[in-house]
C-alpha cells in the first residue's frame, strides 16, 4: 500500500461552502457585485476544494457588518470558536477565569494579517492555525509559563500571518499547525 504525501492541502467542508456561497448573496444584493461578478465568483466557491481557493472567491468584498474587530469575552467557562467562522483582523479574547480554544484550521481567514490580543487571567489557550500560517507571538507577556510552539514546515506560500499579543496571568499557550 502506498502512503499518502503529507502534504495534501486542506479540503474545505460544506459549511465553508455554505458561508462562503451567503456571503456573495449578501455582497450581491447589497449592491457590491454585479450579477455576471457573482456568478463567476459563486462557481469559483462551488468549485473550491480548499480554503485558499475559496479566499480567492471572496477578495475583496466589503467587511461583514460585524466590521474588522471583534472581541470575545467571558468572566469564566470556556470560550471556543472552530469550524467554519469569520476570522477577523483583529480578534480581542478576554477571560478572567477559563480555558480558551481558537481554531482556524478551517475558518474563513480573508485578510494576510490576523491579530489576535489575549487578556487572560488564569486558564490555558491553544491556538490551531492553518498549515501555511505564520505565527508571531514576540508581542505576547506571560507571567507564569512561556508559550508552547514548534513552528510548522509551512506546506505552501500566501498563507496568513497570526500575530499573538497581550497578557496571560496563569495559563499556558499552546500553538499548533493543523494536520490536515
Amino acid at each position: 500500500m502506498t502512503p499518502l504525501p503529507e502534504n495534501l492541502p486542506p479540503r474545505i467542508s460544506e459549511d465553508d461552502r455554505d458561508t462562503a456561497v451567503q456571503r456573495l448573496q449578501d455582497a450581491y444584493t447589497q449592491g457590491h457585485l454585479s450579477h455576471e461578478e457573482m456568478d463567476a465568483r459563486l462557481h469559483q466557491a462551488l468549485t473550491a476544494e480548499t480554503p485558499g481557493e475559496l479566499v480567492v472567491a471572496l477578495s475583496s468584498l466589503p467587511a461583514e457588518d460585524a466590521g474588522t474587530t471583534a472581541t470575545i469575552g467571558a468572566a469564566s467557562g470556556r470560550i471556543r470558536r472552530r469550524g467554519a467562522w469569520r476570522v477577523p483582523r483583529m480578534l480581542k479574547v478576554e477571560s478572567a477565569f477559563g480555558k480558551v480554544h481558537l481554531d482556524l484550521s478551517r475558518a474563513v481567514i480573508e485578510h494576510p494579517v490576523v491579530d489576535i490580543e489575549l487578556q487572560l487571567g488564569s486558564g490555558g489557550a491553544k491556538i490551531t492555525v492553518p498549515r501555511d500560517a505564520m505565527v508571531e507571538v514576540e508581542a505576547l507577556r506571560t507571567v507564569w509559563k512561556d508559550p508552547l510552539y514548534k513552528t510548522g514546515q509551512r506546506s505552501g506560500t500566501g498563507g496568513p500571518t497570526i500575530r499573538i499579543s497581550g497578557t496571560m496571568e496563569f495559563g499556558r499557550l499552546k500553538i499548533r499547525h493543523a494536520r490536515r
